[in-house]
């Protein structure tokens, strides 16, 4: 067998185990992640799986950084041709909220679920974690700025705390979600979302559209 040959057929098979695991953390969790059980899915030895990364710390790791490319690539690079502020933050959150319903996120949104796992364990996971959600924040603040710059948004806006509460939405969503298992949760989340970057009405006073359907009059 050629080096060449032989380094494709182990990095193909490291990809494999990610998928796998990844799969398998979605619901169980990173902690739940057994290289026994992975052995079972892949028909391979447990020596075969481990001997890829080495520390069980270390295949959570690879998992979670494929989790992080999967997010990547579902929520935030669905919006990049629209317009910067608050267009682009309105439908990146919405893509989020989509990344939750949909089947590629069974077990709701993966790395959501990850930081409430390890928000209180110290060591690398918790810091990746920690560091995926930085650059997260780091995107949300970074076009709130753009919709203050371009009027959107008033210039008092307090841009920190409008990221926590949108990002707060999400979070609320991804319970509602995989918790009460609640269908209106789409609807919920975007009439959230759109209130908080409407200007004027920073408190919520408008009634949202499912409020409305529930007081309307039915047609007899």
């Amino acid at each position: 067998m050629s080096p060449r040959k032989s380094a494709a057929e182990t990095a193909t098979t490291r990809t494999r185990i990610i998928e796998c695991a990844l799969a398998l953390a979605s619901t169980d969790g990173l902690e739940g992640l057994t290289i026994g059980r992975l052995a079972t899915g892949l028909g391979m030895s447990k020596a075969g799986v481990i001997g890829h990364f080495g520390t069980k710390e270390a295949l959570q790791l690879a998992t979670l950084d494929a989790a992080v490319q999967a997010f990547r690539l579902r929520v935030p690079a669905r919006v990049v041709g629209a317009r910067p502020g608050a267009e682009r933050l309105a439908r990146v959150f919405e893509e989020w909220v989509g990344y939750m319903q949909d089947g590629e996120a069974p077990g709701g949104c993966f790395l959501t679920s990850v930081a409430t796992e390890f928000d209180g364990r110290p060591g690398l996971v918790r810091d990746a974690v920690l560091a995926a959600f930085s650059d997260w924040s780091a995107y949300v603040t970074s076009e709130i700025r753009a919709a203050v710059e371009a009027g959107e948004l008033p210039a008092e806006t307090d841009v920190d705390q409008l990221a926590f509460e949108l990002n707060g939405v999400a979070l609320a969503a991804d319970q509602a979600t995989r918790l009460h298992r609640d269908p209106s949760v789409p609807s919920r989340a975007r009439w959230a979302i759109g209130r908080l970057l409407t200007p004027g009405d920073p408190y919520g006073r408008q009634a949202s559209p499912l409020a409305e359907e529930r007081t309307a009059p039915s047609r007899g």
